[in-house]
């Protein structure tokens, strides 16, 4: 609040002297109130009104939550580098809410501006390679793997040949899995308990040589967190070489990196390319055939066909998405050249988020891109809970797209017109580089575009731009 009354004096060009003496109040308490070090009480802040018909809504702190809010967003980027304490924050906003004020409007035309400039990227089809928008680990990660086509030939090499070696029986590798582990690295498992934390699925304490697993994982999630582990076990180098190809900033990512790859080890390993690829060709793509064929989920075997990249023995170049209720991107992988835009959300008439509303359900989509290409995709909530009542429940939506091109090979395309461009839902990469103009569901208009703002017509389709 002193703040607040030294900006009040000097607009109104007073002396110290001068507003105390208007106040009734001795020089020294003034310049105590002003310095923060005496409050501004009720009765000061009448005599403020009666002697200059200040409204004393002026010194309220109603706004102050709001202004604490918009300075934390305005600060939530990685590339400060540093975390700015709440306590902080709140001491600019209630001290000098003015300068508060003007470094929020600035953080948002800068994001603005990285909008913009991520949009122009975008209409040369580079809106991902651009580096307009600061990266953060987990998207330096994202785009490593896209920049391999999210197929890693060393490891998914070493991992069938893991898996040739021990003769896994698929679909049931737990007891494979688990005596490797105690026979070739000393590695006896055991059970995690309350004192790891919530949600925690694997923990290795290399002291003990114990890797502890959840209780509540499913016989195909175990096998998965095991395989992982053997991953770091004995894949180390080619993860490190692999992780030091990367363009990473920092540390985070690197090590981000080499749980990815240690990740894609387990997938690979759990599903090994050659009798992986050929189920797939012969069960056209089937997913929950493959899934109940290798012992995984929805989720693991939409993952792995979107990594079957491997020269002169390729599958269908599959795109791979999670999403959740929200429009947030969680996983985004490709075999191919396609992806959703880095800035807005991504586009309400996907059907991924019909997904959501129709759970159990495995939806298909005909799609065509504002540059007119079309994609067939499948889309399925999937859902996953620590189990017990009230706890909470993990729902996202999971989307497998390809070329047209490919459509046919896949048992989803059975009775759907893949070549009708009438029967394809017209879809965008975001609201904010999507130029379709008639897009009823547009949300903003598009940053490459002019507004145009007439008072004398009303259309169907949202934000006119201009031609």
């Amino acid at each position: 609040m002193g703040v607040r009354l030294k900006r009040l004096r000097e607009e109104r060009r007073l002396t110290q002297q001068a507003l105390a003496d208007a106040l009734g109040i001795s020089l020294s308490y003034l310049n105590q109130i002003e310095n923060n070090q005496r409050p501004l009480t009720v009765p000061v802040l009448l005599r403020l009104n009666a002697a200059f018909g200040m409204d004393v809504q002026l010194f309220a702190d109603h706004d102050e939550a709001r202004l604490i809010g918009e300075l934390r967003e305005a600060l939530a980027d990685p590339a400060l580098g540093e975390q700015v304490a709440t306590a902080e924050l709140r001491e600019l906003a209630a001290s000098m809410p003015a300068l508060a004020r003007a470094f929020v409007s600035q953080g948002r035309r800068l994001r603005q501006a990285n909008e913009a400039a991520a949009a122009y990227a975008a209409r040369l089809g580079d809106d991902r390679q651009g580096r307009a928008l600061p990266s953060t680990p987990f998207e330096e990660v994202r785009d490593f793997f896209y920049a391999h086509h999210n197929y890693m030939d060393p490891l998914d090499r070493a991992a069938e040949a893991v898996a040739g070696e021990m003769g896994m029986p698929l679909g049931r590798m737990a007891g494979t899995l688990a005596r490797r582990l105690e026979e070739r690295h000393g590695v006896r498992l055991g059970e995690l308990d309350e004192d790891d934390g919530p949600g925690v699925q694997r923990r290795f304490d290399a002291g003990t040589r114990t890797l502890r697993l959840s209780p509540r994982l499913q016989p195909g999630q175990r096998a998965f967190q095991m395989a992982t582990q053997l991953a770091f076990l004995e894949q180390s180098g080619p993860i490190d070489a692999l992780a030091a190809r990367g363009a990473f900033t920092n540390e985070e990512a690197r090590s981000l990196a080499r749980i990815g790859l240690a990740n894609y080890f387990a997938g690979a390993l759990m599903l090994p390319y050659t009798p992986f690829l050929e189920l797939a060709e012969h069960l056209r793509y089937d997913i929950d055939l493959l899934g109940r064929a290798f012992g995984t989920g929805f989720e693991t075997v939409c993952h792995r066909l979107s990594t079957l990249q491997r020269p002169q023995a390729r599958g269908v170049p599959f795109f791979f998405v999670r999403v959740d209720r929200a429009g947030n991107i969680s996983k985004r992988q490709s075999a191919t050249d396609f992806h959703f835009s880095r800035v807005g959300g991504t586009c309400p008439l996907w059907n991924v988020y019909d997904a959501f509303s129709q759970p159990g359900q495995t939806l298909t989509q005909v799609a065509e891109m504002p540059d007119g290409r079309a994609y067939l995709w499948i889309a399925r909530m999937v859902e996953s809970s620590r189990g017990g009542f009230g706890a909470p429940t993990k729902r996202f939506a999971i989307g497998l797209g390809c070329d047209l091109l490919h459509a046919d090979r896949l048992v989803y395309a059975q009775g759907v017109a893949l070549n009708d461009p009438a029967k394809r839902t017209l879809i965008g990469a975001g609201c904010k580089v999507c130029e379709r103009e008639a897009c009823p569901q547009r949300a903003f208009p598009p940053l490459t575009r002019t507004l145009s703002v007439d008072e004398t017509r009303t259309s169907f389709a949202p934000y006119a731009t201009a031609r």
